[in-house]
This record gives C-alpha cells, sequence and structure tokens, in this order.
C-alpha cells in the first residue's frame, strides 16, 4: 500500500488575517491603512469603539491606534477598550494613539506647553521600530499634548528636542508608541518603521498583492453569483472596468456589459470602451449609442444642477430599456471602492448588498431588485489600478483621470449644445496630448478644460474676433478631499494655449485656474 502524503494546508487569505487600524478621529487614519497596504499587507479601518471580543474575532496580525485631534483628558475624547491591550497583538500608537495607550498603561500624558507641528528632528536609539535606520532623522509632528513619562516596563527609543518621549517599545507585550507620523510623506524613514513593525515585530506575511486579490476575488464571486445571470454598467472609467474584468475572469459568458454612450465623453473615449472590452477582452457588451436622446433632454438647461438631474433620469430610463430586453438578470456589477465604504460608513462585511440599501452606480434606479457584485469594495484606488494592470487593461484606461459622470456637459459653463462639446473636446484633446508629452500625466490628479459659454473679443489676422475663452483646470491631490492648483511648467503652457487657439477657430483666449480646493471646488459645476 503506497504512503499517503497529505495535502498542504493553504495559505489563509489576507483578509483572515487583516492588520485593524482603529480610527481615533485622525485626518490621517485612512492614510494608515493605505500605508500598511502599500507594505503587501492588508488591513481594515475599523471604528475605536471595537470591542476586544470583536478584536478577538478577527484574529488580527497588528493594531494600530491612529492620531487624532483631541486630548485624551478632554471630555468625549475618544477612547478604546483598555482590554485591547491584553490581548498579545502587537500594537503601534501613533501620535494621539500613543498617548491613548501611554494613559491607559499608567505612562503620563501632559500639555507641557511647549507643540510641535511639522517637520521635526529625531533622534532614535537601537529597537525594534528603528532596526537599520539612521539615528539621526526627520519626522512630521503634529501634537500639543506630549508623553512625559511612559507606561511601566515601555523603553524610550526617540527622542526630539521639544519631545524627550517621541517613541517608546514594550516587545514583551508587543506595545509600541511614535509620537510623530510615519504615514506621511513628509517623514522620509516612516514606511520603512511601518515595515519593522509589521515584518519583525507583528511577523505579517507581504502576500496582498493583484495577483492574489484577483484569485480570492474570482473565487468569491463564482461562489456568489452561481449560474446566474449578471449585468454591469460600463462607464469607461477604471472601477467599473476592472471590476467588470475580475467579474469576466470569474463567470465569462454569464456577464453582460451594457455601456451607454450619452455623448458627452472626452474624444474618442467611447470608441476606446468598446474597442477595449468588445474586441480585445471579448467580454459581452452592449454599446448603446444615446447621444440624441441626452442632448434633447440638455436642450434650454443651464442650470448645474438641473443638468446633472436630467442625465441621471434619462440614464436610468436608457438603462431600463436596455437591461429588459437581455431577460432575467439577478445580479449586478457595481465599483464601490474601500473609500465609498468608508465615507459611507459600511463595515466592509460580506460583499452583497440590495441595490436598495446600498449603491453609487450613478443615475441606477433604487427599485430595481438586483443584488451587487462588489469586487471592489475591499480595494483603495491604487489598488485597483494595480489590479487592472494584472488583468491587461490598457495603461490608458487603467490611468485615465477621474472623469464626472455627467461628463463634459458639467464643463461647458452654461446650456449644452453639439457645437460647444466639439469645442471642449478639441481643446480637451489638446491639453491631454500636451500634458502626456510632458510626461506629467501621471503626476496629477485631474487636468482638464472648461468651456464658460461666453465670448470675448479677440484680434486674430489682423480681423476682429469674438469667440469662446478656454479655462485650463490642473490639480493635484491624494485623495481629491483637497487640491491644489498645478504648478505646470510655463513653456508647457504656452504651447497649450498657442495649439488651442490656432487649431480651433472658436476659440481665441486661454485661461489658467490657479484656486485649490478649498475654497473653490475640482470641477467647475
Amino acid at each position: 500500500m503506497g504512503q499517503v502524503v497529505p495535502l498542504p494546508t493553504p495559505e489563509p487569505a489576507a483578509e483572515e488575517r487583516p492588520v485593524l487600524v482603529l480610527d481615533l478621529g485622525g485626518q490621517y487614519s485612512q492614510l494608515i491603512a493605505r500605508r500598511v497596504r502599500e507594505c503587501r499587507v492588508y488591513s481594515e479601518l475599523v471604528h475605536h469603539s471595537i470591542t476586544p471580543e470583536a478584536v478577538r474575532a478577527r484574529n488580527p496580525l497588528a493594531l494600530v491606534l491612529s492620531g487624532g485631534p483631541a486630548s485624551v483628558y478632554a471630555e468625549g475624547a475618544p477612547r478604546i477598550d483598555p482590554r485591547i491591550f491584553e490581548l498579545g497583538v502587537p500594537t503601534l500608537g501613533i501620535c494621539y494613539g500613543m498617548q491613548l495607550m501611554a494613559q491607559n498603561l499608567g505612562g503620563r500624558v501632559e500639555r507641557t506647553g511647549v507643540s510641535e507641528f511639522g517637520k521635526t528632528d529625531v533622534t532614535a536609539e537601537e529597537g525594534e521600530l528603528f532596526t537599520n535606520l539612521p539615528s539621526e532623522q526627520v519626522a512630521w509632528m503634529s501634537h500639543r499634548d506630549s508623553v512625559t513619562a511612559p507606561p511601566k516596563g515601555a523603553r524610550v527609543v526617540a527622542s526630539s528636542p521639544s519631545t524627550p518621549i517621541a517613541a517608546f517599545e514594550d516587545p514583551d507585550r508587543g506595545l509600541y508608541g511614535v509620537q510623530f507620523h510615519p504615514e506621511v510623506v513628509h517623514t522620509p524613514y516612516g514606511n520603512d518603521l511601518l515595515k519593522n513593525f509589521l515584518y519583525t515585530v507583528a511577523d505579517a506575511p507581504p502576500t496582498w498583492t493583484a495577483a492574489a486579490v484577483i484569485e480570492e476575488q474570482v473565487e468569491r464571486i463564482g461562489a456568489q453569483v452561481g449560474s446566474e445571470r449578471v449585468l454591469c454598467a460600463l462607464s469607461g472609467g477604471v472601477d467599473s472596468a476592472v471590476a467588470a474584468l475580475l467579474v469576466y475572469k470569474a463567470i465569462g459568458d454569464q456577464l453582460t456589459c451594457v455601456f451607454v454612450d450619452h455623448g458627452l465623453l472626452r474624444k474618442e473615449e467611447a470608441t476606446q470602451v468598446v474597442e477595449t472590452f468588445g474586441n480585445h477582452f471579448h467580454v459581452p457588451l452592449v454599446h448603446v449609442d444615446a447621444e440624441e436622446r441626452f442632448m434633447a433632454r440638455l436642450e434650454g438647461i443651464t442650470d448645474p444642477e438641473d443638468k446633472r438631474r436630467a442625465i441621471g433620469e434619462e440614464f436610468i430610463r436608457v438603462f431600463e430599456e436596455e437591461s429588459r430586453t437581455l431577460g432575467t438578470i439577478r445580479y449586478l456589477v457595481q465599483g464601490t471602492l474601500y473609500s465609498d465604504v468608508i465615507e459611507s460608513g459600511g463595515s466592509g462585511d460580506g460583499v452583497a448588498a440590495t441595490i436598495k440599501s446600498h449603491h453609487n452606480v450613478g443615475g441606477l434606479p433604487e427599485e430595481m431588485d438586483l443584488e451587487l457584485v462588489e469586487p471592489l469594495r475591499m480595494l483603495f484606488k491604487d489598488e485597483v489600478r494595480r489590479v487592472g494592470e494584472e488583468l491587461g487593461l490598457p495603461e490608458r484606461m487603467v490611468w485615465r483621470q477621474p472623469f464626472p459622470g455627467p461628463g463634459l456637459a458639467i464643463r461647458i459653463i452654461g446650456e449644452v449644445t453639439e457645437e460647444r462639446l466639439e469645442i471642449l473636446r478639441e481643446a480637451d484633446s489638446i491639453l491631454q496630448e500636451e500634458i502626456r508629452r510632458a510626461g506629467l500625466y501621471r503626476d496629477l490628479w485631474q487636468s482638464f478644460a472648461v468651456l464658460p459659454a461666453i465670448r470675448s473679443v479677440g484680434v486674430q489676422g489682423d480681423e476682429r474676433t469674438y469667440a469662446y475663452p478656454i479655462v485650463i483646470r490642473a490639480v493635484t491631490s491624494e485623495d481629491a478631499m483637497t487640491a491644489d492648483w498645478a504648478r505646470l511648467p510655463y513653456d508647457l503652457l504656452e504651447t497649450i494655449s498657442s495649439r488651442i487657439i490656432n487649431e480651433i477657430p472658436a476659440v481665441n483666449r486661454v485661461a489658467l485656474d490657479i484656486s485649490s480646493k478649498p475654497p473653490s471646488t475640482i470641477e467647475w459645476e
């Protein structure tokens, strides 16, 4: 009788043992979760009120306590259950999180009258957090309170000129704290410190990769939908595109994508979507050319909110008509991202919900009795792009800048007409071409042209002109919550302006929007 060889035990999915980031109200809480994932370790952002029992049930590899604007002694300040520190889970406290840890474990936190904000010189000693890092480094501080006595058993391992206790460690209990913010780019060795905590202290395997995400989601999607038919509203953006490809990889021709072309896209974008999905990936695709219907709905409308409502309502009508012709469909693919889940207060538990309780696909009707398939709901935008690259999505679609659902309609300030759409498309195409040629496209969060429906006097060929202006809008941002206007090189701006005016007869003036968000918004409408 032959020897029985035991099958290898499969590696647990990354989600089965996450790093939990406890949100204590800090502006960088979501950024901490992203930085952990950049270290290829899966993380989730959870509310600070999570119970020790709930933490134990998740079996996390590590905990991170975020920063926050409060004082640990203030009434109503965020707290955590002190029993969490007794679970034996490696824990890193950042800024307020460090102070809360110290207060709960017998240390002392005080307002010494000395505050630190911005880049600060830090002197570090050899320890688990600072292994192979320079003893003299720069870190980003943002605090008024300070830890003036560490918890019993903890050793001080870093200091700054104004903060004698800038970091402490208690390896026996797996407790670590830093007063500065390692998650921000202004702390040059911050990612290295996080890696030391994750890899050395928590023994977290760097297995959170695009390939692993695809493999896991394909399995989950197959288990969720079985042999049922699935519908995807394809917008041409990276989120819906990656979601569609993941579902198609899992269930093949059970998926049908519906691309409603409202005629408000940028130059050649509709063609690119059809070419990519219908011809390159061979995904079943219904292409609905509805430009005439949308233009008829927009006739005479100038108010931006009225534009949005008209476009959304017409999208519903077109989508309903097309979905009815496809027969019985039970599931709808949606490109919900983890940032959507966080901002809507979702827990992230499970991958399916009914469309009546949660949806964010612009214009989809709430009365549709469909269950959602959301393969991206635990991914941040940068992770979605990496998955898209792994799936073979063309670079131009993977790195496509965010584009509003109403499209160019809200980049025309005034009534949308065929003439104005054509002018704006050509101007925007020139802008995008020159931005890409300068190698700046991926450095910018968004860059686009705006057409105010006004005219101004100009002189071309010794003749008076009375034509439209074009406004260039280019911004840098991490997440679109705030944005700064991009300092584009003058010679690039000169080239863009010259081309737009020379190549588009209906334009005689180009302006640059140099306002930030806040007080302005990124889009004009």
